[in-house]
Order: C-alpha cells, then structure tokens, then sequence
C-alpha cells in the first residue's frame, strides 16, 4: 500500500514538471526566433549603411592614389619644387569650388543621385589623364586642368556620402556617434589602403599608369551605391520641409524651403557663421588644413626623395599615418562617447600636427621618423568622427548638404595657399626652416579651443 500510494504520487508530481518545462521550451524557441528574426532584420536595414561605407572607401582609396601620384609625377617630370606646390594648389581649390556650389546642388538633387553622377564623372576625369600621356601626350597645363575637374567633381560627390550617412544610420538603428566613427574608421582605411597601393604602383607600373586603378575605384563606388543605398533617398531636400522647421536657433529660422540657388547657398553659410562652436571649428581647421595640404602636397614628397629616390617612401608615410588613424577611430568608436570633446581635440590636435614636422626636422632614423608618424596618426583618427558627430548634432537635414557644402569649403579655403606657401617656402629656405616653421605654428594654432567660452559648447550635446 505504502509503495503503491508512492508510486502513485509521484505521476500527479510528474505532470506539472513536464508541463513547466514544455512551457519554458516553448518561450525559449518563441525568444530564439524572435532574436534570430531581429538580428536578420537589422542586418537588412544596415545593408545600405555598409554599401554607402564600402563605396566611399573605395572612391577614398583612389583619392589616396591620385594625392601621392599627381604631386610624385610632377616632381619627377619637372624637377621643380614650386611646380609641384602649384599642382598641390590646382588639387585643393576644387574642393572650394565644389564644397560652396555643389551643397547645393546635391540638396536639390538628391543626396544618392549625386553621389553615383559624382563618382562616375571623376572616374571619367581621371582615366583620361593617363590615357592622354599614352597617346597625344600630357603637357603640364592639361594635366592641372583634369586635376582641377575632377576635385569639381569629387567634392560634391563626397559632401553627399557624408549626407546620407545619418538618414542610413538611423535607419539601420546604428548610434550617430558609432556610424561617425565607422565612416572615420573606413576612410582612414581607404587612405592606408591606397597609399600602400600607390607605392607599389608607382615602382611597378609607373605613376600615371596607377591612375588607372584610381578611375577602377570610382566605377565600383557608384556601382555599389546604385544597388545598395535606397532610391527614395534620391529625393532632393530643398522641398521636404522649412529648413527653419529643425534649424539651430542661431541659423535664424524663416527660410523659405523651395529658394534660388544663391539664397539656398546663403542658408548654408548663415547657418556656419551663425553657430558659434561650428564657426570656431571651421576658423581652426581652416589654418591647419593649410599646413597638412603643405605637407602632403609638397613637404612629405620631398622629404621622401631624400630617403628614397623613387618617392616610394611617401606612401609609406602615408600608409602608416592612415593606419595608425584607422586604430585611432576604431578607439574614439569605442570609449570617445565617455570622453570630453574638447580636451580630447585639443590632446588629439597637439599630437597629430606637429609631431611628424620635429620628427623630419630632427634627421633620427627613418624608422624612428616612421613611427612618429604612425602615433601621429592615431592621434588624428579620433578627431574626424569628433567632429562629425558635433555637427551631425546641430545640422538639421533640410540644411545637410548646402551646410556641409559651405563648410568644406571653408576649411578647405586655406588648402591651395598652403600648398602654394608650402612650396615656395622650401624653393627659398629649404626644408628644415620650412619643417621647423610649420611645427611651431601647428601647435601654436590647436590650442584655440582652450581659449574662449563658445569652445564649451563643444561638451554639450546639441537639442
């Protein structure tokens, strides 16, 4: 009796256990193909983010072929060292040019439209300057013209990736400030890949032939952006809405959305001068930027024929800047968000500028110059998607283009001067004085925002 009533209870105790455990199974499978179904559903909204990154990459590493090919190839063809600081400033004043005009027309065109038509017309620009100097020949004139078009081209093509990015963003449910950083982070990519190409095109194949591989770069780009990024996002921005709608209260709201041209480009540059920590940073980087188109355009390629013959060693240089910037994004990416921004543009500042000039100033070994450059880079990488981040924050979409058109062209106002006075100043004083001179004044300049209380708002998170 005693082990029957056991051994009947136990059956009732049996039931429940197995009933529980049936349940659980049940939610668990429920919550595994729920989590299974949301992990394939953002991979899918961030499908258009990946292919606008990977085409921008691309079109990135041809850049970084053309900056160290055209520059090689003139000190190489003509042996003048003001030659090529006019090359340098030919490269740059497109990116004015294009930066002021195209914001705007990339707003009324559509941000994914522009970036395909850019890519596939810079590609046409390029190829034709190695094609021209295998057939009816390359004089020095046309190869400043094709060098100038297509930065025209480029410039609007590149303000329009970097439109689209917060639209893609949010739509594959990426924070702004890890999309910023992940855009830095290719880009920096891009610029070692390509330095590292071009300096085994230009031993291989020669440097106008490495071209070739620049317009490649260029075609693929649009090719991705076509299939990948949504057409909806074709749809220009000037008619969506007031701009005074999501505008800064500094931008002085009220613009009529559908403008004329010229008052669409007053929106961008009011807007600019009107945000004080935007002002600030364009004024900064301004100067700076003419010193770095100094020493890519003019400074570094000399500084390798002096260590190198063939200028291969300027890739290197390059490379290695672009590696150690593409750790340094991958770093902000990561802890950047918990940090103050404006210490850290001011740190990172003071270690990417003038590091590398003391470096080269200081005759020390070339791996030792190497690595300085290297750490100078991870330095930078962190300052791109800083800013970026501080300006996808204020900059409300209906203003997107045009304002980030205006300001590439202002912090690019500064480039062709500093390639141009760069150039100059090593045919008149030579390169140490230069090397020196540049050091002092780059460091001089990156302690701005501790001076000032509009820098501040750099901390402070817009809306």
């Amino acid at each position: 009796m005693t082990t029957g009533a056991r051994r009947a209870g136990r059956t009732p105790l049996r039931r429940p256990n197995s009933t529980r455990a049936t349940a659980f199974s049940a939610r668990d499978a429920v919550h595994a193909r729920t989590a299974t179904t949301s992990a394939s559903e953002t991979a899918r909204l961030r499908l258009p983010l990946l292919g606008l990154l990977a085409g921008q990459g691309l079109s990135l590493a041809g850049n970084a072929i053309t900056m160290i090919v055209v520059p090689l190839y003139v000190l190489a063809d003509t042996g003048s060292v003001l030659a090529t600081g006019v090359a340098g400033a030919f490269a740059t004043v497109p990116v004015i040019v294009g930066g002021a005009l195209g914001g705007v027309l990339v707003d009324r065109v559509g941000f994914r439209r522009a970036a395909i038509t850019a890519d596939v017309a810079s590609g046409v620009t390029v190829l034709a300057i190695p094609v021209l100097a295998a057939t009816v020949g390359l004089p020095f004139w046309a190869l400043l013209a094709l060098v100038f078009l297509s930065g025209v081209l480029d410039t609007p093509g590149n303000t329009a990736k970097t439109s689209l990015l917060p639209d893609l963003a949010e739509r594959g449910r990426l924070a702004l400030g890890r999309a910023s950083s992940a855009q830095s982070a290719i880009s920096r990519t891009a610029a070692m890949t390509g330095a590292a190409l071009a300096a085994l095109s230009v031993v291989w194949l020669g440097p106008l032939n490495s071209l070739v591989l620049d317009s490649i770069t260029f075609a693929v780009s649009a090719a991705l952006l076509a299939v990948f990024v949504p057409h909806r996002l074709d749809a220009g921005t000037t008619t969506h809405a007031d701009p005074a709608a999501h505008a800064d209260p500094a931008a002085q709201p009220g613009q009529p959305a559908v403008a004329g041209y010229w008052r669409e480009l007053g929106d961008g540059i009011r807007f600019l001068a009107r945000t004080p920590v935007i002002r600030n940073l364009v004024l900064m980087i301004v100067i700076t930027n003419c010193f770095d188109a100094a020493g890519m355009s003019v400074i570094f390629p000399v500084f390798a024929r002096t260590i190198s013959p063939d200028g291969a060693a300027f890739g290197i240089m390059v490379a290695l800047f672009s590696f150690g910037a593409l750790a340094g994004a991958a770093l902000f990416g990561w802890v950047g968000q918990r940090l103050p921004r404006r210490g850290t543009l001011v740190v990172c500042f003071l270690l990417a500028g003038a590091p590398p000039y003391i470096a080269m100033a200081a005759g020390g070994p070339v791996w030792a110059t190497f690595l300085v450059i290297g750490l100078a880079g991870l330095s930078a990488g962190s300052i791109n998607p800083l800013l970026s981040t501080v300006l996808y924050e204020r900059i409300p979409r209906t203003l997107r283009a045009r304002v980030l058109g205006a300001l590439t062209a202002g912090v690019s106002a500064g480039m062709p001067v500093g390639s141009f006075v760069g150039g100059l100043a090593l045919s008149q004083a030579g390169l140490l004085p230069t090397l020196l001179a540049v050091a002092g004044l780059y460091a001089l300049v990156t302690l701005a925002p501790l001076v000032g209380r509009s820098w501040r708002a750099l901390d402070r998170p817009a809306g």
